[in-house]
C-alpha cells in the first residue's frame, strides 16, 4: 500500500520510521518532510496546511492511507475533505479536532461531563478576564483559546504578569484569531505526564505513557518550548493509575464527544497533572505528540499500519497493544536561542557516526542544502535511545548526542535524570 504522512518534524520522522517497518507498505510519501525523512520516504514540497494541494496529490498518486501529524490541517478539516473523496485518512474530523483547536470547547465539554480539570473562566473582554483573576488570585494560567503555535500559554505568578498576559494574548500577541477569546485557569501542582490514546470512536486504547520536559533549561527553568526531551515510562506510571486515567478521563471524553454527536477517530492526547486530588486534564490534543511520539513508537511492538486500519474500521477492540519492556529517552538538540530567535542553515556533522541498534536520530528541523544536511528550525534533532531503564537510556542518548555537532548546538542536560 502507498502511505502519505503529513508534516515535517520529529514526530513525522518517527511515524515514517515506524510505518516503514510494516510489510503492508510499498511506498511512503511525506509532505513536506525533512532531511532525515528523505532517507525513508519520498518528500514532496506541499505544506501541511495546503489542504487542496494534499488532496490533489493523494488522488493523483492513489494513496491508500494518509496519516496527519500536526494539528493545523486537522482543525482546518483535512479529514472531512479526504473522506468526501473516499480517501482513507487517520485523524479526527474538524468538529472532533476542536478539542485541541478551541480550549474553551474542551473546558466546557469537561465541565458538562464532569471530567476532572482545573477550575476556569472563558472571556472575550480583557477587563472581565482581569476582574476574574483579581477575585481568584494568582498564580494562574492564561491560555489563548485557539491554536497559537506554542505561544498561547502563560503561567502568571502575580497580577502584573497576569494582566500583561491578558493584554498580549488578546491584542495580537498570538497568530490570527487565536486570542479573540482566552481561558483563565487555576494553577495546578503535581507531576505532569503525557498520555496518548487511540480511539475508533467507541473503544479507547492508551499508548505507553510519556513525560515531556517543556522548559528550555535544566531544572524546568526558562520559557516553555515545544519539548526539550521525553521519557517513557515516567516514574509516576503504575497500572492502577493508568486504569484510573482511562476510566475517569480518556473513555469519558470519547463518550462525551459521541454523545454530542461527534465521533473521535484518531489519537486523543491528554496532558495531565497528577495532583493530590488525582489526575486532572491540563489540555487535550487531537494528534500524536511531539516529542512524545519518538519514545512511544520506539517501544511499540505492533505494526502501526494494522493498528491504524483497526481504528478506521471501528475495530480497535480486537487489537492488543504490546510494548518493549525497555525504557526510552529522547534528548532534543536545539538551535541556541530557541524558543526565541535562532540562526538557520548551519551544517550538521557526525550523523553518520550514530548508528546503533535501539538508537535513532529523528530529524525535526533539518533540510538538504547543496548535498549537506543543515539546520532549519529551533528543534533540530531528537536523539532517542532504548535501554533497560531510564537512566541507562539517557546515558545512551547523551553519548550519541555528543557525536553530533553543529554551530550553536544546545540541549538540556537533565532529561531522564530528574
Amino acid at each position: 500500500m502507498k502511505v502519505l504522512i503529513i508534516g515535517s518534524g520529529g514526530r513525522e520522522h518517527a511515524l515514517v520510521w515506524k510505518i516503514a517497518q510494516s510489510p503492508k507498505v510499498t511506498k511512503i510519501y511525506c509532505a513536506p518532510g525533512n532531511a532525515g525523512i528523505n532517507n525513508l520516504a519520498e518528500c514532496v514540497p506541499i505544506e501541511a496546511d495546503d489542504l487542496v494541494g494534499l488532496l490533489e496529490f493523494a488522488l493523483a498518486k492513489k494513496i491508500d492511507l494518509t496519516i496527519v501529524g500536526p494539528e493545523v490541517p486537522l482543525v482546518l478539516g483535512i479529514v472531512d475533505l479526504f473522506q468526501r473523496h473516499s480517501l482513507a485518512i487517520f485523524g479526527p474530523r474538524a468538529k472532533a479536532a476542536a478539542i485541541e483547536g478551541s480550549k474553551s470547547f474542551a473546558k466546557e465539554l469537561m465541565d458538562k461531563y464532569q471530567i476532572p480539570t482545573a477550575k476556569y473562566g472563558c472571556f472575550e473582554e480583557p477587563q472581565l478576564a482581569k476582574s476574574y483573576i483579581q477575585v481568584n488570585g494568582t498564580p494562574c494560567v492564561i491560555k489563548a483559546d485557539g491554536l497559537a503555535a506554542g505561544k498561547g500559554v502563560v503561567v502568571a505568578t502575580n497580577l502584573e504578569e497576569a494582566f500583561e498576559a491578558v493584554d498580549r494574548l488578546m491584542n495580537g500577541g498570538v497568530p490570527g484569531t487565536a486570542g479573540n477569546k482566552i481561558v483563565v485557569e487555576e494553577f495546578l501542582q503535581g507531576q505532569e505526564v503525557s498520555v496518548m490514546a487511540l480511539s475508533d470512536g467507541k473503544t479507547v486504547k492508551p499508548l505507553a505513557w510519556a513525560k515531556d520536559h517543556k522548559r528550555a533549561y535544566e531544572g524546568e527553568q526558562g520559557p516553555n518550548t515545544g519539548g526539550m526531551g521525553t521519557i517513557s515510562p515516567p516514574p509516576s506510571y503504575s497500572e492502577e493509575l493508568a486504569q484510573l486515567v482511562t476510566e475517569k478521563i480518556l473513555q469519558p471524553t470519547i463518550d462525551a464527544l459521541a454523545t454530542e454527536g461527534t465521533l473521535f477517530q484518531g489519537v486523543l492526547f491528554a496532558g495531565l497533572m497528577l495532583t493530590k486530588d488525582g489526575p486532572k486534564v491540563l489540555e487535550f490534543n487531537a494528534r500524536f505528540g511531539d516529542p512524545e511520539t519518538q519514545v512511544v513508537l520506539m517501544r511499540l511492538e505492533n505494526d502501526l499500519v494494522e493498528i491504524i486500519e483497526s481504528v478506521l474500521q471501528g475495530n480497535l477492540s480486537a487489537i492488543d497493544l504490546t510494548w518493549k519492556e525497555e525504557a526510552a529517552v529522547c534528548v532534543v538538540l536545539v538551535s541556541d536561542g530557541y524558543p526565541g530567535k535562532y540562526e538557520k542553515g548551519l551544517e550538521i556533522k557526525g550523523l553518520d557516526t550514530v548508528r546503533e541498534d535501539g538508537l535513532e536520530v529523528f530529524h525535526a528541523g533539518t533540510v538538504l542544502q547543496e548535498g549537506k544536511i543543515v539546520t532549519a528550525g529551533g528543534r533540530v534533532l531528537g536523539v532517542t535511545a532504548l535501554a533497560g531503564d531510564i537512566s541507562k537510556a539517557a546515558q545512551r542518548a547523551y553519548a550519541a548526542a555528543e557525536k553530533i555537532d553543529y554551530p550553536n548546538k544546545r540541549c538540556r542536560g537533565d532529561i531522564g535524570k530528574l
